[in-house]
């Protein structure tokens, strides 16, 4: 069953890209990418359910990552032609399903360290499985149904993405903002975290393949790329010198820089 349609940010005329925001942010964080691309493209920046412009998803109901699949799917079928798919995170993964689930409907992907995190469960990565299980060592709030969200919860999670005392050092109006959508992030996170997928099943995804991942962005990361820069039949892996997991924001330019060449050399 499909979900509402959702809050949708768009730039410039052309062929459709769909760029997908990461957990806890909203489609704001591709305005810079959506004005570099929009001489030549249609850029459609969905709000995930419960996120950016969209209603707050309630507390008490259930949430798995397959229904912001098919939201975006409902998205991507309603467009006149194949999409190019560009996505950070959680969107990564978002994008990397819809990639393989319908490839008739998706020309390209270029995915920023997705959290594709089936694929190091079912390569028995032991360098990315190891950081992964850092994410909740010593923090038993991290799986913790009753603070799943709430404050505790996100300085577990943003100092993981982002290194000890990220999240105390983020401004309070931030904070507040992340606060707002955590129990929906929380949701996201374990359902993602129970996912496997392997890597070859997203060798489904045929079309040019573009795998971003930050000099500094945690070893799980990496090696989510990494695995899948092997198993995707057209993938082109890139490093973003200085960049951590928050690449896209915190370096715009060499980040869409890379985008824009990958759209531009897809056919």
């Amino acid at each position: 069953m499909r979900e509402a349609s959702l809050s949708v940010t768009s730039w410039g005329q052309g062929d459709p890209v769909l760029a997908l925001h990461s957990g806890g942010m909203s489609s704001r964080q591709w305005r810079k990418l959506g004005e570099r691309l929009a001489s030549a493209y249609r850029v459609f920046a969905p709000d995930f359910l419960g996120s950016g412009d969209n209603p707050l998803w309630p507390d008490d109901k259930p949430f798995d990552f397959s229904q912001d699949v098919e939201a975006i799917a409902a998205l991507l079928e309603s467009l006149p032609r194949s999409a190019h798919l560009v996505g950070h995170s959680y969107g990564g993964l978002i994008a990397l399903t819809l990639a393989r689930k319908y490839p008739d409907r998706v020309r390209s992907v270029a995915v920023f360290d997705p959290v594709a995190f089936g694929v190091l469960h079912r390569a028995s990565d032991a360098e990315g499985l190891a950081d992964l299980a850092r994410a909740s060592e010593n923090r038993p709030e991290f799986q913790d149904e009753a603070r799943g969200g709430g404050d505790a919860w996100m300085q577990a999670f943003v100092d993981y993405w982002n290194g000890e005392g990220s999240w105390r050092a983020m401004p309070a109006p931030s904070r507040e903002s992340f606060l707002r959508v955590g129990r929906k992030v929380f949701q996201e996170v374990r359902s993602l975290m129970l996912d496997r997928t392997a890597a070859e099943d997203y060798a489904q995804v045929t079309g040019p393949a573009l795998l971003l991942y930050g000099e500094k962005s945690p070893a799980a990361a990496r090696r989510v790329v990494t695995v899948l820069a092997r198993a995707l039949p057209s993938a082109t892996l890139v490093e973003v010198p200085g960049a951590g997991h928050m690449g896209p924001i915190t370096h715009p330019g060499l980040v869409n820089e890379r985008i824009a060449e990958h759209l531009a050399r897809a056919p």
